[in-house]
């Protein structure tokens, strides 16, 4: 029996690796993209320009052969560089060494590879199609160009990996609703960036401590935490910097809407963030231009209609994005997506609910994840205690390794899963709390009676499966 062909909206991240990943298991995909093509048109922003790939979605690249071309278009980060208000910094590595680093990638470069990847693989793309409608029963979908002709087309198999604001989410929903529910997180972000280092007074760079093209240090991703707020900075290839602050969008100062102009927000800046401002010299234009971006986090109930449609990574489960996992979970649906495809290609709904079984507890544990690391983040990194917490895991991490391995570490450089992530990493803090008391003298704990407890409460971790 032949295969059904695929009709994938979105050509975005997710749905061009998915592309390239189905039509190397041999099915014939289509793929609609409401934009134009960025390698004609150039990349359009007013996303994240860069973001951070870790070991998840590595693998996922390798799978796809992928993973050395996009490496060698980013830039490693060891840690967080934390920047306290009285002008201090220090690194807190995520993993033990330079094996466990996450990369600063930029979203438009690696969107073009993976286009390219796709094509070469045999996919069709058809960019500035927009889809306006869905008929699930008669397996039909209308699309509109950029001047607003439109038309139908017979589909197969629908799948949706157009992003957060999906058009294929919202018609599965008119058509039988899904159980959506959106959670505003009440904070917003804006843009800004550092340029190269080449770009700034030597004054500047003298007292920011820049490394080569780089205004900063280049291989970390900064952070400037300051309780219910914070930036951060992440490197890019060509030695500048995207910065983003995070702030409340409403209410008392300080929130985006207490910084109506550029003015009010280089006074809060040089207030708060006293060392930004000068490696920042287009900052009134940024601000003024740049829009606020919203945060919130998507749940939806049921992510398939039977074998008709289905979405996959943010058009199912956007998170917020501060554990810097939103693509790497997306990528890593897609090769269970492939392969549970590959293996049976003619049952698509069996497929989609065996999809769903798997990924969606997953989802659902890296959205609460995410949103934790956005408290520890703006608060947690400067925080005493927590400071203290994160010192004797990574001691129990070398003399119990078998038994101990720290949540991050589990969620970035391993690929087990991230429910199993979650609950481990709860039990863990529980017995770190314990052994702490609310203290913050690490100094204090009897190490080999702390790693005995460990190990006689927690059973051994999985097998660890590393790129």
């Amino acid at each position: 029996m032949a295969q059904q062909p695929i009709t994938l909206i979105g050509g975005g991240l997710v749905g061009a690796l998915l592309a390239q990943q189905l039509a190397q298991h041999g099915f014939a995909v289509e793929v609609y993209e409401k934009r134009p093509d960025p390698r004609l048109a150039g990349f359009l922003g007013g996303r994240s320009i860069n973001l951070a790939l870790a070991e998840r979605g590595l693998q996922a690249l390798r799978t796809a052969g992928l993973a050395e071309d996009v490496l060698q278009r980013a830039v490693m980060m060891r840690g967080r560089m934390v920047h306290t208000r009285d002008g201090d910094s220090g690194l807190q590595r995520y993993g033990v060494d330079d094996s466990e680093v996450i990369w600063s990638v930029s979203r438009g470069a690696l969107n073009m590879l993976l286009l390219d990847a796709a094509e070469a693989a045999g996919v069709r793309f058809h960019f500035g199609q927009s889809l306006i409608h869905a008929d699930f029963d008669q397996q039909r979908i209308r699309l509109a160009d950029a001047s607003g002709v439109e038309r139908d087309l017979s589909i197969g198999m629908l799948i949706g990996a157009d992003g957060a604001g999906s058009a294929v989410r919202a018609t599965m929903n008119a058509h039988s609703p899904l159980g959506e529910r959106i959670d505003s997180l009440g904070h917003g972000y804006k843009e800004l960036e550092i340029p190269p280092a080449g770009e700034l007074p030597a004054a500047v760079l003298q007292l920011s401590g820049g490394h080569d093209q780089f205004a900063l240090e280049p291989h970390a991703l900064h952070i400037w935490p300051r309780g219910g707020y914070m930036c951060i900075a992440l490197p890019n290839t060509e030695g500048s910097f995207t910065v983003t602050l995070f702030l409340p969008a409403q209410g008392a100062a300080p929130s985006f809407a207490t910084l109506p102009d550029a003015t009010a927000a280089a006074a809060f800046f040089n207030e708060q963030f006293p060392g930004l401002p000068p490696l920042i010299p287009r900052f009134s234009e940024d601000y003024a231009s740049h829009p606020v971006g919203t945060l919130s986090t998507l749940y939806l109930d049921r992510w398939h209609i039977d074998g008709r449609a289905l979405l996959i990574g943010d058009a199912a489960h956007a998170i917020v994005p501060f554990h810097g996992q939103g693509m790497n979970c997306g990528f890593e649906d897609t090769v269970v997506l492939a392969n549970l495809l590959a293996a049976a290609p003619n049952d698509s709904a069996g497929v989609f609910a065996e999809f769903q079984r798997v990924r969606q507890p997953n989802a659902n544990a890296i959205a609460t994840m995410a949103l934790e690391n956005y408290i520890e983040m703006r608060d947690s990194v400067a925080d005493p205690h927590y400071l203290a917490k994160r010192e004797l895991g990574a001691l129990l991490a070398t003399r119990a390794p078998e038994h101990y391995m720290a949540r991050y570490r589990m969620v970035t450089f391993t690929h087990l899963p991230y429910a199993y992530a979650l609950e481990r990493g709860q039990a863990q803090d529980a017995l770190l709390e314990q052994l702490l008391h609310g203290a913050t003298r690490v100094a204090d704990v009897d190490l080999d009676m702390a790693a005995n407890l460990i190990r006689a409460s927690l059973p051994p971790l999985p097998p660890l499966r590393h790129g």
